[in-house]
């Protein structure tokens, strides 16, 4: 090769990372956004309550709007990612997101904000599935688990801002808070529109797949809905079996939520190098024993291993998201579609696994709330194994 075809190669290259620098950087921030809508109904629920004079038992009915909206934009919104540019599409997804969360403190019925909440959460599905999809397609298999464990990574960022600016905020009403929040989004809108969408991955990098076949495509995501689901439900009720079982206090159970979600948020950030290096298929096993050990520490009942249980449980459930994305692109053709009954399988999960359990702690006690979670995170593993086995009868790229 001539030094100017040595050069042009070179440059080529440079020009290439620095074009997925760039868009990976636009998907943090967009998944900080998000992570910003997302917590921020949670602190504010009371106030909603006074706002539509309705009764905290009743609100609950905002959580399953959004929730119902987010699943039924991830059914039906991956496929338009297939068909258009996607960035305008996130763009208008985030857009969306700032004017509901504006519109949030208006309404004082519950219904018309039940209604508010699911366009917001549709909107949320809407940014979500492209995020995840178009990553997928700016990246080749040695980046894109660094990639996904990145931008899940801004996600829990946000997650972990919006209570904090919501405490700041609430003093003065919901409304200060969700303009706040709301402002807080629309820069990410302004920076994904003015990046250049990424074409399919296929096409990016010279890749052949098989048409995702439908059989492993349901194995990720039922692997998806129990992850996501028992994430969900030891986030929710971790506080609550610590209290039931007298192995902490109130103060104490609060803080053993914080030690969870900072785990987890720890967790994705030591993930970003370590997916560069490991394959996924080793980074999920380790992850999956890592939980089960965790879990198993929080069984024992001594109050003394509550704390580096769920900090062990935290860190193993961190990468298992984001490398699962990972390693679903080395054997299939991620499309809008894919992703998007990824998602659908995420949100059945973290719809009926919380609840599911909040069924059985009355009947069983707080210990119903470990035995969901282990029994998701085992079923979890045997599924893995499923999944392996598949795709090693599937064909590979060429």
């Amino acid at each position: 090769m001539s030094s100017n075809a040595t050069v042009i190669a070179a440059s080529s290259v440079s020009r290439a990372r620095g074009g997925r620098f760039a868009l990976t950087a636009g998907y943090c921030v967009s998944f900080v956004a998000l992570g910003l809508t997302t917590a921020s109904l949670g602190p504010t629920l009371p106030a909603l309550a006074a706002q539509t004079h309705a009764r905290l038992g009743l609100i609950g009915l905002l959580l399953t709007a959004r929730s119902l909206g987010f699943l039924l934009a991830s059914l039906r919104g991956g496929r338009l990612y297939d068909l258009r540019a996607g960035h305008p599409l996130m763009a208008l997804a985030l857009v969306l997101m700032a004017a509901l969360m504006a519109l949030a403190p208006v309404p004082n019925g519950l219904w018309p904000l039940a209604l508010v909440m699911f366009a917001l959460g549709a909107a949320e599905g809407l940014l979500d599935v492209g995020g995840n999809t178009l990553l997928t397609w700016a990246h080749d298999d040695r980046s894109i688990g660094s990639a996904l464990n990145a931008v899940h990574f801004c996600y829990a960022v946000g997650a972990t801002l919006a209570p904090a600016v919501v405490a700041r905020t609430i003093a003065h009403g919901a409304g200060l808070a969700y303009w706040t929040l709301a402002l807080l989004v629309l820069p990410a809108a302004a920076l994904i529109i003015c990046l250049p969408s990424p074409a399919p991955r296929a096409i990016v990098h010279g890749e052949t797949h098989a048409p995702a076949r439908l059989q492993l495509v349901l194995l990720f995501a039922l692997f998806f809905a129990l992850y996501v689901g028992a994430e969900v439900c030891f986030g929710g009720w971790i506080a609550t079996y610590a209290l039931a079982r007298r192995l902490s206090d109130a103060a104490g159970a609060a803080l053993l939520t914080s030690v969870f979600y900072g785990a987890l948020m720890l967790g994705r950030l030591f993930a970003i190098p370590l997916a560069a290096r490991v394959r996924p298929r080793t980074i999920l096993c380790a992850d999956l024993l890592g939980c089960l050990f965790g879990l198993g520490l929080l069984l024992s009942g001594a109050g003394v291993l509550v704390w580096p249980g769920a900090f062990v449980v935290g860190l193993s459930m961190a990468s298992i998201f984001p490398t699962t994305m990972a390693f679903a692109g080395r054997h299939m053709q991620i499309t809008g579609r894919v992703t998007g009954r990824f998602l659908v399988g995420a949100s059945i999960g973290s719809m009926s696994l919380p609840w599911l359990t909040g069924q059985l702690f009355e009947a069983l006690g707080p210990i119903a709330v470990m035995l969901v979670v282990t029994c998701a995170l085992l079923v979890a593993l045997f599924v893995f194994a499923a999944m392996l086995r598949s795709t090693r009868s599937a064909p590979r790229k060429a």
